[in-house]
């Protein structure tokens, strides 16, 4: 199958509603968020949903797919600063390389703390980083992991920091395409996917079963998952989280221009 037919995912669970059940015309392909942009420019995918801070880095050859992203609204749970010291008093702090967002967040959040913390980049392994650094970011479901483990350990969910400063959504990730794509095969992916979430949301049936695979995958109980996709992430990209897209690639990113989306009716 040619890139065209294939469409890229976080391979962590806040994309599930989105991909629990892609049909036999496409392929899914798995990748850390940062690793996602990549390949979206290598055209190893036709989509997928990057980081927002690497869009702004690339704006000149991507353009986003309205409707869905990677959003909280609030406290999101699975981005978390995490440490046993104030962040006031950090000097140093391990930061994953899979996500340029929310390192992004994090120096801004930082700054306005007061705080010149070193962000040392290393694996994704939170006892390793904390021998060695003040705190640690870690994100997706290792965070969530640690959380449900050690909920003592968290000093800042950066979602829920963004939006008590902002009073805006936190767009973590968003669904983009190389400019280029042919625009038929971006409109038949961003249906189909606004589809299957629509299904997650509406279908209870659906619904339970996505929750039931993702508690039996993570040996979570399904109360946290429902609460996850219920009041942390969501994959509906609305007005205010345009809004908070925008404010997020100007004031942090210092993007140059507004993002710039795929327009569907004009074609």
């Amino acid at each position: 199958m040619s890139w065209k037919g294939v469409l890229g995912r976080v391979s962590f669970i806040n994309c599930e509603p989105i991909f629990h059940s892609i049909g036999p015309n496409w392929n899914v392909l798995s990748a850390p968020p940062s690793w996602l942009t990549g390949h979206l420019l290598r055209r190893d995918c036709l989509t997928a949903p990057i980081p927002t801070a690497d869009y702004g880095k690339f704006q000149s050859e991507l353009r986003l797919i309205p409707n869905i992203g990677i959003v909280s609204k609030g406290q999101v749970g699975s981005v978390l600063l995490l440490g046993h010291r104030p962040i006031e008093s950090m000097r140093d702090i391990a930061i994953p390389s899979d996500s340029s967002t929310s390192t992004a967040l994090l120096r801004c959040l930082l700054e306005r703390n007061g705080n010149d913390a070193r962000l040392i980049e290393m694996g994704p392994d939170i006892d390793s980083m904390l021998e060695k650094c003040d705190g640690a970011l870690l994100i997706g479901d290792r965070a969530l992991d640690v959380a449900r483990d050690e909920p003592e350990s968290i000093v800042m969910d950066l979602g829920y920091e963004w939006t008590r400063i902002t009073g805006l959504p936190m767009v973590f990730g968003v669904f983009a395409a190389r400019i280029d794509s042919p625009i038929d095969h971006i409109r038949e992916a961003h249906d189909l996917m606004v589809n299957q979430y629509e299904e997650f949301v509406n279908d209870p049936a659906v619904r339970n079963e996505v929750v039931s695979e993702v508690a039996r995958r993570m040996q979570y109980d399904e109360s946290r998952v429902e609460r996850y996709f219920d009041e942390e992430v969501g994959n509906i990209l609305d007005a205010d989280g345009i809004r908070g897209l925008e404010y997020f690639l100007v004031e942090v990113c210092k993007a140059p221009e507004p993002p710039k989306w795929f327009d569907f009716e004009a074609n």
